[in-house]
């Protein structure tokens, strides 16, 4: 008879949770390296007894960290995983009710996202001895539902352990999904706080060392001959870039695929810094917040080649972005259903860094045409010096936010992570970040959620620590987003961890209200101004008296106010540097002008405008939307066309 020791369901999890290895070629890293926890009746005796009892007899085997806000704990785990590739994310656990669905917001983004996260919601009785408890939602056409169900359309895996038994099967199951870089997202295991505290005789093989090996799957012989043909026939090809690549670590394949053909790269959000900004054949982000190089090369292409991407409508500029009537698409992917998009013919379905190895091999001999370098070289050249108009400082006493870019860039190292997610500034980054390192540029724009930021930093932080990586984290955050979820700075405060936070002050949702505009909404309820109650809005004049950086120097962090004047942007040069000489987490504060706007890059994105209107600002706007949904069309594949 194996050996068994006898456990809670709680401290069999946490324990077998602590076992566990990801295993990526050489390297080998805990993949749950930690349990992020906020507790609750629901949890306090069950998972917050077993990290207790962990603490005490082996307090290096699953260290506990606490959080303020439960999305937040979900944040700062996809931020740990990116950093790691994939290889590594946290655990968070959160009590029954509210604590459970705070985090379903943290579950879409991760899925969304691609990025593994491991969700341990409580979850009601399941015996219901106590029927209904604190915080349960009572359905009567189906009993047995719980809140927890929500998260099932969010998660990658989902699963209940209603009988202790089912431990096994579940938590394996879940580590599969969770280390699976074809599956992987949310992962959520559901925990009825009765079970988390009965007992059971655990195997001790459960408990024992186990390894996840991260597969990387050859591309098959056919489909790869079926890409390198189109790329052989291809006079105008285009390298569409997502964070498959990143996630992969073949930025170096890219690198050389791309030097010894000559075809030009546009990057995704995640595909950020898969190719250093100077890089010849590197024209910058593609899509609705690309760059006119990227966009005008993309447009023309007759070949698209996606490596890594899931084609969402920013990187396509809401289908506009592929003009040729006769183009193609080589879609790279290691999931088949990002791979088969836009009815692809040719799909690769493998890893981006096995595959691209194959192409390089198999491509050898293969160049772009002297003129179509040339014309590379030229729309790069032109962007690059639009780019430096942008960033450049004047005197403006409230500079833009692309003056605002240029300030932290300059003053930031090659190696340092800029953290972004929600509002303008990933635009504005997309276009104008001139990024320097592979990992060096962390915007979450799947899900682009507000507040992601200062929690997603934390997280990015953290993965660089277990590293032993110092290069700094510089956090943009808008007001707006600010405003939304700012708990976490008491975290990084709590535990030392130093992130450099850069506030840019806009008094308003400065993202939305220019889209306001352009669709011809006027920016109605987008400005942070004191009601008025006569016009039944918030359009005045009166800018709300909020102080942000009292705020955040409540919380017991270094502040940085930079006054409004000719020197505000070198004062915004001198802050981070003397922020990157810092020990401790420094927040920046800067008022900007939320008028002034980065350098248009050429890209569309579909907001569906009013038909019918009585204000003649949308009926402008409806006339200008059917004007450029005339260049939408359904890139099927080989068909093109309209």
């Amino acid at each position: 008879m194996s050996a068994t020791k006898r456990m809670t369901v709680s401290q069999a999890l946490i324990e077998f949770l602590a076992h566990q290895w990801t295993v990526d070629g050489d390297i080998r890293e805990r993949t749950i390296p930690g349990v992020f926890g906020i507790f609750g009746h629901g949890n306090v005796a069950g998972v917050g007894q077993a990290l207790k009892q962990l603490n005490v007899e082996q307090p290096d085997l699953m260290p506990y960290y606490q959080a303020r806000n439960e999305q937040a704990m979900v944040h700062q785990s996809v931020g740990y995983a990116r950093i790691h590739r994939r290889r590594a994310t946290f655990a968070s656990a959160a009590s029954v009710g509210p604590g459970a669905t705070n985090m379903l917001t943290g579950a879409a983004l991760a899925t969304t996202n691609r990025l593994p996260a491991l969700l341990l919601p409580s979850d009601t009785f399941a015996t219901r001895v106590a029927d209904p408890v604190l915080q349960q939602l009572e359905q009567p056409w189906d009993i047995g539902l719980t809140v927890n169900d929500a998260f099932r359309p969010l998660s990658r895996f989902f699963d209940r352990v209603q009988r202790p038994e089912q431990l096994y099967s579940i938590a394996l199951a879940a580590l599969r999904v969770l280390t699976d870089p074809a599956e992987t997202g949310a992962v959520t295991i559901a925990l009825p706080e009765d079970v988390q505290a009965e007992t059971i005789d655990v195997p001790v093989a459960f408990l024992a060392d186990r390894e996840w090996h991260i597969r990387r799957p050859l591309p098959e012989r056919a489909a790869l001959a079926r890409a390198v043909a189109a790329i052989r026939s291809a006079e105008r090809p285009f390298l569409v870039v997502g964070g498959g690549v990143i996630y992969s670590g073949a930025e170096e394949h890219l690198r050389a695929l791309v030097e010894a053909t000559g075809i030009p790269v546009g990057t995704t959000q995640a595909g950020g810094g898969a190719l250093a900004f100077d890089h010849p054949q590197y024209l910058g982000g593609v899509g609705a917040t690309g760059t006119t190089a990227a966009n005008r090369l993309a447009a023309e292409a007759d070949v698209i080649i996606g490596i890594g991407t899931r084609y969402s409508d920013f990187t396509t500029a809401s289908r506009t972005a592929f003009q040729n009537p006769d183009v193609r698409f080589v879609n790279i992917n290691i999931a088949s259903f990002d791979a088969y998009k836009h009815g692809t013919q040719i799909a690769v379905v493998a890893d981006a860094r096995e595959t691209l190895a194959e192409l390089a091999i198999e491509l050898e001999g293969f160049e772009v045409s002297a003129e179509y370098a040339a014309r590379t070289a030229q729309e790069k050249g032109v962007w690059d010096a639009a780019v430096d108009r942008a960033l450049a400082a004047t005197d403006a006493p409230r500079p833009g936010q692309p003056e605002i870019i240029g300030a932290v860039q300059s003053a930031s190292a090659p190696a340092d992570v800029i953290v972004q997610a929600a509002g303008s500034l990933p635009g504005d980054l997309h276009k104008l970040w001139r990024v320097r390192d592979p990992l060096g540029y962390h915007v979450e724009y799947a899900f682009s959620t507000m507040g992601y930021e200062i929690a997603g930093g934390l997280g990015v932080k953290r993965g660089l620590d277990a590293l032993d990586d110092d290069r700094d984290v510089i956090v943009m955050v808008g007001d707006g987003s600010y405003l939304m979820l700012n708990s976490e700075l008491v975290t990084a405060v709590a535990e030392g961890i130093k992130i450099i936070v850069v506030l840019v002050q806009n008094h308003g949702y400065a993202s939305i209200g220019h889209l306001s505009e352009t669709v011809g909404s006027d920016r109605f309820g987008t400005k942070y101004r004191t009601y008025d109650a006569d016009a039944r809005n918030f359009q005045g004049d009166q800018v709300l008296p909020v102080d942000l950086a009292a705020n955040a120097r409540s919380y017991g962090l270094d502040v940085v106010e930079i006054a409004p004047g000719a020197t505000a942007t070198a004062d915004l040069h001198a802050a981070v540097v003397a922020a990157k000489a810092s020990t401790r987490s420094t927040l920046i504060h800067i008022e900007s002008d939320p008028l002034v706007y980065a350098p248009d890059g050429e890209g569309w994105w579909d907001v569906p405008i009013p038909a019918v209107s009585t204000l003649p600002s949308t009926q402008r706007a409806r006339a200008a939307y059917e004007e450029q949904r005339r260049a939408q069309r359904p890139l099927l594949g080989e068909e093109g066309g309209r």
